[in-house]
This record gives structure tokens, sequence and C-alpha cells, in this order.
């Protein structure tokens, strides 16, 4: 075991208000692609002249919802998708009787899946459907879509939108209330697979002020915070391969 992961191992040990901060990098290894890699959502063909950051937008969603709509099921929604080891790990550290927090970037539902209880979805997520005439829910599974592949409220006709931050659109206060109080509360912040570019939600890490700080991403990344930073250029899984959890 090297020096930082015994570094890292006690300040988990240590640490009974942990916050894991996660992107995109964290479902990588459950088969689900990053957005800015050279392989990632970003750099996928849209079949259409716009680029995935233009088709993601509110005003491209209300004006060319089929075009959307075909972006993102090809692109955003991986139903099948299994939490990987990382998931696992936070939840089951949870189970030891620590308060564990996750504040996620990520769209994909996985980190509930594997059974964290308290998340803060910065983004939404793409299970989570309402319709915006009359603003009934719908799970994914329940989707219901008309010909051109846009899916209809049963009830009015409505479009039924996935309940997901897209550009230009605000994070949701109260999530983001929640995120920032649990992150100010915690002795001790986890920051895992992303590269901390996408605001506002990057600028969550400065109200950390616990005593250990800890990311772990494959590039090199700048946290601008006053506590020592445990940093690992590495992918999740191998990390959190080499940790034991107390009491497990």
């Amino acid at each position: 075991m090297t020096q930082n992961i015994t570094k890292l191992q006690q300040a988990l040990n240590q640490s009974q208000n942990i916050v894991f901060f996660s992107g995109a990098g964290m479902s990588t290894q459950s088969g689900i692609p990053d957005f800015r890699s050279s392989d990632g959502i970003f750099m996928q063909e849209t079949g259409h002249k716009y680029t995935p950051e233009q088709v993601i937008s509110y005003s491209f969603f209300k004006q060319y919802p089929e075009i959307y709509f075909d972006f993102h099921f090809n692109n955003l929604v991986y139903q099948d998708a299994e939490p990987n080891e990382g998931h696992k790990f936070i939840a089951d550290l949870e189970k030891t009787g620590k308060h564990v927090a996750v504040v996620t970037q990520n769209i994909d539902e996985l980190h509930q899946k594997a059974g964290s209880q308290e998340v803060y979805e910065l983004h939404g997520n793409v299970m989570d459907n309402y319709c915006t005439k009359c603003q009934t829910y719908f799970t994914i599974d329940q989707l219901q879509k008309d010909d051109q592949g846009v899916p209809r409220c049963p009830h009015d006709n409505g479009i039924v939108r996935p309940n997901i931050v897209m550009y230009e659109e605000q994070l949701d206060q109260n999530t983001v209330k929640g995120a920032i109080q649990a992150i100010k509360q915690a002795d001790m912040l986890v920051i895992l697979g992303t590269s901390l570019i996408v605001y506002p939600a990057a600028g969550f890490v400065q109200y950390f002020e616990g005593e250990h700080l800890a990311v772990i991403n494959k590039t090199p990344i700048k946290v601008n915070n006053q506590q020592e930073v445990l940093a690992f250029e590495d992918t999740i899984d191998n990390i959190f391969g080499q940790l034991e959890i107390e009491g497990r």
C-alpha cells in the first residue's frame, strides 16, 4: 500500500461526516461515457448540423424536440447500467454508521441504485420525467413516444421531458442549498471523476472547511482550497479497490 493510499485510508477511518462529490468519471466503469474525453458524449455525431452542446440546451429542446430526444435517448440514457465498485464502496461506507452524503453532477441515478441514501443530484436524473403541461411525473419505463420519438403525456398530449438541468436552465435551489450545507458540515470531502470546470457546480468545493480533502481523477485538476489535497491520478475503482471499510 502506497503512502498516499495509507493516508486516504486513515482519513476515511477518522472522519465521521464525509461528502463524495462525483462527476462523469464516476460512472465510466459502468459503461457510461463521460462528456469531454476523445470518445465522450460531446464528441458524438448528432446526425445534424448542431453540436451536442447545442442540442442539450433548453432553447433547442423547445424548438426541435424530435432532434433533442433522438440525441437524448441515444447518448444520455443508460437504463441497463449498473453501479460499479466505486458506487458500492460509498454506499457500503454509509452502512458503517458514518454520515455519508453524495453531491453528484451525474444524471444516471447509479448512486441511489447502489444504496446511497443522501444524494444531491445537481443536474437531476434521466430516470425521472414530467409533462411540461400538467406536471405529471413518469418513470422512464412509462414513457410513450409519438411517431417522431417524442414522449407524450397520455392525459393532455404534452411533451414529457426529463427532469434534468439543460444548458440555459438554473439548478434547483433546494438541491443547491442541501449540497452546500452538506459540504460545509463535512470533515472530509472526496472529489471523484470530475474536471471541476462546469460551473456553478464546480464552485461548491469552495464551501468545504473540513480537515481532509482528496481528489481521484484520471487527469490532474486544480482545487482552490486552503487544505492539503491528497491527489490520485487514477481510476476510482483502482483506488477504492485498495481501501478497506472499517466494520464491514
